[in-house]
């Protein structure tokens, strides 16, 4: 479990680094950075990493909690995680977005639900085939 873990947070962290980087040439090409610049481009991988490449694999796969609590403990974390990462990207965007931080949080509760069950329909779906295809 630890080294899917550790596997899954590097894979994360470095897809996010290059996501973030891709992000900066795109939309701020002219700009130079600061060498404490890159530290936030870090901690927003890091914050990635811990979240979709940790916990989303630990909360799904390992922990024993009703769906329910999977729902809010990641919905909670994702747009936690967001507005830190968006903080560490641009404080002023950080204070446009600040104020929306309740709908955010609902909207992401409502998208878990979602993919929850599309995904919990399509497990079932694969599941029934495969009992199918032993009991032939």
């Amino acid at each position: 479990m630890i080294k899917q873990l550790r596997q899954s947070f590097f894979q994360v962290f470095t897809l996010t680094s290059l996501w973030v980087t891709l992000l900066l040439t795109v939309f701020d090409p002219n700009h130079s950075i600061r060498m404490i610049y890159l530290w936030n481009v870090a901690g927003i991988a890091v914050i990635a990493a811990l979240i979709f490449g940790v916990m989303y694999d630990a909360l799904w796969n390992y922990f024993t909690l009703k769906p329910v609590w999977n729902i809010v403990i990641t919905s909670t974390l994702n747009i936690l995680g967001g507005m830190a990462m968006v903080w560490l990207y641009s404080p002023d965007m950080f204070d446009v977005i600040a104020p929306w931080f309740p709908g955010m949080w609902l909207l992401s509760i409502v998208l878990h639900i979602l993919a929850f069950y599309f995904y919990a329909k399509m497990d079932n779906k694969k599941k029934v085939e495969e009992l199918n295809r032993i009991l032939k």
